[in-house]
């Protein structure tokens, strides 16, 4: 129903401006209100949900995992965001004739956000990963002692030289902070203790990458197309997205599927998935994947044969929300115990 509504307040006609450009739709406050209630469930995915996958498992969960499920989910999605900025902002500069205007740059907030998030990470790594009750826990300075603690600052340090590039007037130089979170994010997850730790860091990097140009790259698509209000320009910006994205679910579905299998043996995959937290939230990914692969396939018809191909904005819509509840899955599984190699 709210897709729908979308979609009326994105193809229904209004009178023309006095310049004869096309008209931009009135956001109205029932979607506003949406998004708000959407994005408050997702947040409560990592906090309520290691109970729920702990539950009758006989794993024990971290101190503080619900928070920290929190944190990696904000900078998760503060990584999708600028990324999918700069990415859909190439994609329409290469189509001729398109509209200069794009919409205002969600970045700085992103950069603020995610700041925080590494900030709050990093007091959580200070206190040798337990979570700081009170500030004179905290030992920033021992950070520099561990491998963590390094890859911490050095996220940190990213997201606010990534900040301090939104605001510039070059705000492409962001793309080298926000590869420095990609790069550290992909090391933090595969310890130089795990078996085969390079190769580990290569796919979550891949993973990593295609995965916030595919999030961030559809929420800034469906936005420029809202501030556009011209189909044709529209229509070709959403199926050169489409084209890219392709290939980006492609890489996303194979690392996702290596990666798993270097955790989870093929032989242990299927009891792995309902008997350890883990594998819980990674069939719940799972799942959650497919649906969004339909709906991309949907929209994508609908580009194709529909008459009106702005028409392919409703489905688009729904995968954006499906994607931040990936996201938000995605946080939990960073913070859930990894499964025993059988």
């Amino acid at each position: 129903m709210f897709c729908e509504a979308l979609e009326v307040t994105l193809t229904e006609p209004s009178p023309s401006r006095s310049d004869g450009s096309a008209p931009r739709p009135r956001p109205g406050v029932g979607p506003a209100a949406a998004v708000l209630v959407l994005v408050g469930l997702a947040a409560l995915i990592p906090l309520l949900g290691p109970p729920a996958a702990l539950h009758g498992t006989g794993e024990a969960a971290a101190p503080g995992t619900g928070g920290i499920a929190l944190l990696r989910t904000v900078l998760f999605a503060a990584l999708c965001v600028p990324v999918g900025e700069l990415f859909v902002s190439r994609l329409a500069r290469s189509l001729p004739g398109a509209p200069r205007a794009l919409p205002r740059s969600w970045a700085p907030y992103a950069a603020a956000a995610g700041f925080v998030a590494a900030l709050g990470l990093a007091s959580v790594v200070s206190t040798g990963n337990l979570v700081p009750h009170s500030p004179a826990d905290l030992d920033f300075g021992g950070l520099y002692a561990s491998r963590d603690g390094k890859l911490a600052l050095v996220e940190v340090n990213a997201f606010a030289v990534a900040g301090l590039c939104a605001l510039s007037r070059r705000p492409a130089a962001q793309i080298w902070p926000l590869a420095a979170v990609v790069v550290a994010e992909a090391l933090r997850a595969h310890p130089t203790t795990e078996y085969g730790p390079l190769l580990g860091s290569g796919l979550t990097l891949v993973h990593l990458a295609c995965a916030s140009l595919w999030v961030g790259g559809l929420l800034s698509a469906l936005r420029t197309l809202r501030g556009w209000g011209a189909a044709e320009a529209g229509a070709a910006l959403l199926g050169l997205y489409a084209r890219v994205a392709v290939v980006l679910l492609a890489a996303i579905t194979a690392t996702g599927v290596w990666s798993s299998l270097r955790r989870m043996p093929s032989d242990t995959v299927l009891a792995q998935l309902t008997d350890t937290a883990y594998g819980r939230a990674l069939l719940a990914k799972v799942i959650l994947v497919t649906a969004v692969a339909a709906l991309a396939l949907w929209a994508r018809i609908r580009l194709r044969r529909a008459a009106d191909p702005l028409t392919a904005c409703a489905p688009a819509r729904a995968e954006v929300f499906a994607l931040g509840v990936v996201v938000a899955l995605s946080g939990l599984l960073t913070a859930l115990p990894v499964p025993i190699r059988w």
